[in-house]
């Protein structure tokens, strides 16, 4: 039986860094918050961050599970979130990377639109959508209007799936793109470049290791953080009118910038020394300057709360804690 007294909110991808700040942010908010993840230990661990959410075990790629699912709970507020975040891993497996994140969206699209035209009652659904649409472009900063012109699988995939948002919108759903920026967290799995660097620089600080390996340094990217970008999500969501809004700093920094500021952090100044560049490393294409224009987020009273010498140092920070813990712990 549905809740209908209040919010009701269903999550894809809620474990992953997103999934965690989000289902954080609607339990406090007063949803009753559903969460689908792709393993019981995922389900498992997103309870012990988050005691109220409701797991429900499964894949976006499985269209019986997404339809079973939206229609049990129905749920008034839809986040997708799911979905492999890494751009390199899209480069292995770009059919699964086609499946998950075009086609998935498309099957939870079509849950929620079959659900409001079942109850009559509207269904609010947000795609976490992203930069890597945009691909190589001429222009300074990408916005709402800047043409689709992905260059990986991951941005073919979510080009896909962000169009589609509008095919549904057109048909009356209240659905709307959080085309998102590079947004970084101490949560950030060590796959990912920014928390890679962050915690082999704390580990190189405590003299644990030596060498920080990395493909191309000199890309520029609009970093920011996560737990604000999940505030724009539900900005975004909760707006009178459904529509697609950039979600950026509007600033450019490089991954070379990123690796300065972790080092100089904790003291180290002749970082080169510590930075080995391994070609292997590069991806087949990779944009080389992607920065958003946040102007029409603005507009709806969102600000990063974060700069970006503030998230690299954050993210420092965080893991010199836990390797210092063991230590402290004896």
């Amino acid at each position: 039986m549905a809740e209908t007294h209040r919010n009701v909110s269903f999550v894809t991808g809620a474990n992953g860094q997103d999934g965690t700040y989000l289902v954080e942010r609607l339990a406090k908010d007063g949803h009753v918050v559903h969460a689908l993840c792709r393993s019981v230990a995922g389900g498992h661990a997103l309870e012990s961050i988050v005691p109220s959410v409701i797991v429900h075990v499964g894949d976006i790629a499985d269209g019986e599970t997404v339809h079973r699912v939206v229609g049990d709970i129905e749920p008034t507020h839809i986040y997708n979130l799911a979905g492999n975040t890494s751009v390199a891993r899209s480069w292995e497996f770009p059919a699964e990377t086609a499946e998950v994140l075009g086609v998935g969206a498309v099957r939870l699209l079509e849950a929620a639109w079959r659900l409001q035209e079942t109850t009559g009652v509207p269904v609010r659904f947000l795609q976490a959508s992203s930069a890597e649409i945009f691909g190589e472009n001429e222009e300074g900063r990408q916005s709402e209007q800047t043409l689709l012109a992905p260059v990986t699988p991951y941005g073919a995939a979510k080009a896909f799936a962000h169009q589609m948002v509008g095919v549904y919108r057109s048909r009356g759903m209240h659905a709307s793109a959080a085309i998102l920026y590079n947004h970084e967290s101490p949560r950030r799995p060590r796959s990912f470049v920014a928390r890679k660097i962050a915690s082999e620089v704390a580990s190189i600080s405590l003299g644990r290791s030596t060498t920080l390996v990395l493909g191309n340094i000199d890309v520029y990217r609009d970093w920011g953080f996560a737990p604000d970008y999940v505030d724009a999500m539900i900005r975004i969501t909760a707006q009178p009118t459904a529509s697609d809004f950039v979600v950026a700093t509007g600033e450019a920094h490089s991954v070379r910038e990123f690796v300065i500021e972790a080092f100089a952090h904790v003291g180290i100044g002749d970082w080169e020394r510590h930075v080995t560049i391994d070609p292997d490393l590069y991806r087949p294409a990779d944009p080389r300057r992607l920065v958003g224009d946040p102007q029409r987020l603005h507009s709806i009273g969102w600000r990063p709360t974060v700069d970006f010498p503030s998230l690299v140092r954050l993210m420092v920070d965080s893991d010199l804690a836990a390797l210092r813990r063991p230590a402290t712990a004896e």
